[in-house]
């Protein structure tokens, strides 16, 4: 059960998606100015992230390994995630159209997420177990869904703070996730 709550803990604070491995920055940047925006993304990503190393972890494990098909990893993992986000699409379409609306193309651009990716490659990488495998996910999109939140409370913050001018708009946005960042990597030492 430690060993579950480190892997947990680790993935969301210390291997942060966003503030430490520099990945997703698309939706942390573009889908933060509202913050029920950045909530509904980070359900979105989170909810494919975790579905997605469901399903890729058993089909390399019994169909790309045995069978010596490791090279298609990649791709087979990408096709895994592009038919996730559809279902994630066509329920958002249905069950909220005003969000579904509202995340326009960002939606769509989950399918290229790289942390998705990222989360089903590394799970293969540090020859994880089935159940550590969802644990690393969990966290990882834990990890995502708090940063899209803070980025959403500093932007809210920003938009009422007198910002020179020089750094007004996108460069005070990566200023502010550099300083998130560099208060991330302070979560460096809590877990071995």
């Amino acid at each position: 059960m430690n060993d579950l709550l480190s892997i947990f803990l680790k993935s969301m604070l210390i291997d942060n998606v966003v503030l430490i491995q520099f990945l997703a920055l698309c939706p942390f940047i573009g889908m933060t100015s509202d913050t029920g925006k950045a909530i509904g993304m980070g359900i979105a990503t989170s909810f494919v992230m975790v579905l997605a190393t469901v399903v890729t972890y058993p089909l390399y494990h019994f169909i790309l390994a045995p069978l010596n098909l490791q090279f298609l990893q990649t791709l087979i993992f990408i096709l895994v995630i592009a038919s996730l986000v559809q279902l994630v699409e066509f329920y958002l379409k249905k069950s909220a159209p005003s969000l579904y609306s509202s995340m326009g193309v960002y939606l769509a651009l989950i399918t290229t997420n790289c942390a998705i990716l990222a989360v089903t490659l590394n799970v293969i990488s540090k020859e994880y177990s089935f159940v550590e495998s969802i644990v690393y996910a969990l966290g990882i999109a834990c990890g995502f869904l708090m940063s899209m939140i803070l980025m959403s409370g500093i932007r809210s913050r920003i938009k009422i703070a007198n910002v020179p001018a020089f750094v007004k708009g996108t460069p005070i946005l990566f200023v502010a996730a550099g300083l998130l960042s560099l208060a991330f990597g302070g979560f460096a030492g809590l877990i071995k």
